[in-house]
């Protein structure tokens, strides 16, 4: 067997039922790295896209959530857009990054809408958009939906009556039942019993030529997308790559080709989702085969495919066609109702995986411990062992970066380290993602970000993986650290002595010591400067522990997971150049009172250092200590986030995060050092167990804490990203 680096670019049918293989059946998977690319982390199942125009199904009823499949499958998942192969050097080229190496490759890139077709004028382009890509064209019809409500709004078009188009505008005639539709169509198209149906749902047939005025739609037939024939791969007249009937792509074998982007020369099919689905099987085959040195077996598809086609009657039954070459027969309800159970078995395929949310060792079922920030030690056993061995700060109270020195030129230099065990298993985002968590550390402090130096732990797996690996992560560290200016320096590599995961991308281990510097009239912003009267502010949403926890049992929204790791990915860097300048606005000292940044301890732990730390110089002045009130209701969270907490999901290092509730109870005075304050929740209930979960939820690539007076809070809030969340009083 040969363990080579398998790269499956597209989250098509096909790709899918191949991991859905791989998933059920772990002993058929080839042995080496496999990585899916896909544009998005999940894919629309497009049998169904009409009954969801139609309001029949939900989006998140046809969604295939990929990264949860790949997470199943032992596969790798990037995030990206494909931009070409090139199949001389075997590298896939995508947008923003790297050139991704793969040793065999299979496309299953799906396809475009044709939108370059003489039938079109000029003015139905500029207002035209595409039924694919899919993702585009759903999201702007939900903006046509406030149009449709209006009392004379403009005709919508459907342009293009083959028999996606026909079932295309029966659906909208459903979505918009008084709305004026019209499908363009050419001479002799649709079919009579298709045109009976148009005119009973009032969907008015026009020619071509017409100079058309609204919104149109083009269902104008499909092409492949264009960098494949860029690529210098053998293509048909629609750019599709033309393979063998093994799906071997011609002249190339590492190569194979399946769905809307494929042909086999020797026997022409039509772009069409059947298609799709039954190559899925052979495809895998031959990806098991040539992992195993075994020839490769020919398939011929069948020759006709019959299309069961959703639509209306004049009436509110739903009915559908089925279509076997010329021949319609339909409408019949029992037609449309033999279709929603072929579709609810396709999707029920996904949707039913079983999750792999436990670990059973010695008959005991645990569960699997969370990755990224949520992996550090707890922060009482942190301390007692810092205890121990006679490390704990002189007060105490350690700040977020070590004081270094200071140069010539009156720079404060500062340092910090971080890391943690991959988060996610794309090598170059997981790389990004440290960084941008290694220097939070440092713009706590106020400090920018100048080099780092990174210990890089790579799993035991051939040598030319862990190139792979490796470049791909110093590319992603690198991408975090030269918008700011800043270098890497150096660093050390190690191989780990534990067997490697699947994917092994996620044996990845990325530790950072990052170097800062603050200017001559820059303060170091510390924890211990809490002030009574200030306002806590945070830059952004918390939430990521539960949402990562949550996906590895497949319970996390994939839109939640998207919107969490784009949140995580942005640099908070930005955020330093106006803090620094309401120094110069006539604040006698410091704008900036005290800072941290919210990770694995959560937002209440670190809450808990910067009342202690400041309490501590309290003490030594002989002023009264400080407390907190958090107005909990405030705190931004990730969507999806409060949810999942509200229904028992939690990460693996909350329940030691939870020992920080005790700032919640009442002292000697009656007054807890930590108050929350609710309004509209009530004490006990979910949506409350929720929030106290909330706030000792760990963070990775979490929001920074200010602390400042009420005049530059105000400031904040109004002109950036900055949230109200609590006060500091006596």
């Amino acid at each position: 067997m040969t363990a080579e680096q398998l790269v499956l670019a597209g989250g098509g049918h096909s790709h899918a039922l191949v991991l859905r293989r791989w998933a059920m059946h772990p002993k058929l998977r080839p042995p080496g790295p496999i990585t899916l690319i896909n544009r998005q982390s999940t894919a629309l199942y497009s049998g169904m896209v009409p009954g969801l125009l139609a309001g029949h199904y939900t989006q998140n009823d046809i969604t295939i959530d990929l990264r949860r499949l790949t997470d199943q499958a032992g596969v790798g998942l990037v995030i990206a857009d494909i931009t070409g192969v090139d199949a001389s050097q075997h590298l896939l080229r995508v947008a923003g990054r790297p050139p991704i190496k793969f040793e065999r490759l299979s496309l299953n890139v799906g396809s475009e809408s044709i939108t370059t077709t003489s039938d079109l004028q000029t003015k139905e382009v500029e207002q035209s958009i595409a039924i694919k890509p899919l993702e585009a064209s759903l999201a702007w019809l939900e903006q046509q939906d406030s149009q449709a409500v209006l009392a004379n709004p403009a005709p919508f078009t459907v342009i293009g009556a083959g028999l996606a188009g026909v079932e295309v505008a029966l659906a909208l005639r459903r979505r918009w039942p008084q709305r004026q539709l019209q499908l363009q169509a050419n001479p002799g198209q649709p079919d009579q019993a298709l045109r009976k149906a148009l005119r009973a749902n009032k969907v008015k047939l026009i020619p071509t030529g017409l100079q058309l005025v609204g919104p149109c739609l083009l269902c104008t037939g499909s092409q492949a997308p264009a960098w494949l024939a860029a690529s210098d791969l053998p293509v048909d007249r629609v750019g599709r790559v033309m393979t063998k009937d093994t799906l071997q792509v011609i002249g190339h074998p590492d190569l194979f080709a399946v769905g809307d982007c494929g042909v086999i020369k020797t026997a022409p099919r039509p772009p069409s989702g059947v298609w799709a689905v039954k190559a899925a099987k052979p495809l895998a085959e031959n990806l098991e085969r040539c992992s195993r040195n075994l020839p490769t077996r020919a398939w011929r598809p069948q020759r006709h495919a019959l299309h069961l086609i959703g639509g209306q009657t004049s009436g509110e039954m739903s009915t559908a066609w089925a279509v076997w070459r010329n021949l319609i027969v339909g409408p019949h309800p029992w037609l449309w109702n033999w279709k929603q159970i072929i579709d609810r078995r396709f999707m029920a395929l996904f949707k039913k995986l079983s999750t792999m949310d436990r670990v059973v060792e010695d008959g005991n079922a645990t569960l699997i411990a969370c990755r990224g920030c949520a992996a550090k030690l707890g922060a009482q056993s942190l301390n007692l062992a810092l205890q121990q061995a006679g490390l704990k700060a002189a007060n105490g109270h350690a700040e977020d970066a070590a004081f270094i020195t200071t140069t010539a030129n009156g720079q404060s230099l500062l340092q910090s380290v971080d890391g943690f065990p991959a988060l996610i298993s794309d090598p170059w985002l997981n790389g990004r993602l440290t960084t941008m968590h290694a220097c939070s550390d440092l713009w706590a402090s106020g400090a920018d970000v100048i080099s780092a130096q990174a210990v890089i732990t790579l799993p035991a797996v051939p040598a030319h993986h862990q190139q792979e690996l490796l470049a791909q992560t110093l590319d992603g560290i690198q991408s975090a650290l030269k918008p700011q200016g800043a270098a890497l320096i150096g660093g050390h590599t190690l191989e780990a002595r534990n067997l490697a995961p699947k994917p092994s991308s996620l044996g990845v281990q990325v530790t950072l010591c990052v170097n800062g510097s603050l200017p001559m009239d820059q303060p170091h912003w510390q924890k211990s400067g809490l002030q009574a009267g200030d306002v806590l502010l945070m830059s952004r949403a918390i939430g990521s522990g539960v949402l990562f926890a949550a996906a590895m049992e497949g319970k996390t929204q994939p839109q939640d997971l998207d919107a969490a790791l784009e949140q995580m990915a942005t640099s908070q860097a930005p955020l330093l150049t106006p803090l620094r300048a309401l120094g110069k606005k006539g604040e006698p000292s410091s704008p900036i009172h005290a800072c941290t940044d919210i990770t694995g301890f959560g937002l209440l732990g670190h809450l808990s250092e910067m009342l202690s730390a400041s309490n501590t110089h309290q003490q030594d002045l002989g002023l009264t200590p400080l407390r907190l009130t958090i107005d909990v209701e405030a705190i931004p969270h990730l969507a999806g986030a409060r949810q999942l907490l509200e229904t028992g999901f939690a990460s693996t290092l909350a329940p030691e995060n939870r020992r920080a509730w005790q700032w919640l109870d009442p002292g000697a005075n009656g007054k807890a050092p930590i108050e929350l304050k609710f309004k509209d929740v009530v004490p006990g209930s979910a949506e409350h167990r929720g929030l106290l979960e909330l706030i000792v939820d760990p963070q990775t690539c979490g929001p920074l804490l200010i602390a400042c007076s009420s005049r530059i809070a105000s400031e904040l809030a109004t002109n950036g990203p900055w949230h109200r969340v609590g006060i500091v009083d006596c």
